[in-house]
């Protein structure tokens, strides 16, 4: 009990040379949240922009994704036309025909053929069958 006022003067002498290193760091704290807070956002925007499924990179894949939509309508137009093309040899003898003129070269009485002596190689491998 004796020595309580010495305590009592000691803290006090603590607390007074320790308050302007609390009042600078009080008087920081809204500096310091700020540059958290645009720190925390430019990073965010960073991330989103950038990251892994940001931005750019879902921009790419947008276009990868139309790109192969536009393929598949393409080719689908083709299988249809392909489609067509064996029902019509399966069933109408006009088609038949025509096809076997074309590729067997065959003719009706006092036709002529003309053929090409350097013929094309087609492009694709479905063009050749």
């Amino acid at each position: 009990m004796e020595k309580a006022p010495q305590a009592e003067a000691a803290v006090d002498r603590w607390l007074a040379k320790a308050r302007p290193f609390r009042n600078a760091i009080f008087g920081a704290r809204r500096r310091l949240a700020t540059g958290g807070v645009i720190l925390l956002t430019l990073w965010l925007f960073l991330h989103v922009m950038f990251g892994a499924n940001g931005m750019v990179v879902y921009r790419a894949k947008r276009t990868e994704y139309q790109k192969l939509q536009s393929a598949i309508d393409r080719l689908q137009t083709e299988n249809d036309q392909y489609t067509q093309q064996i029902k019509a040899l399966q069933s109408d003898p006009k088609a038949i025909e025509k096809e076997a003129r074309e590729q067997l070269h065959y003719t009706r009485p006092g036709e002529v053929i003309y053929v090409d002596p350097n013929p094309q190689k087609p492009a694709t491998n479905a063009a050749r069958k």
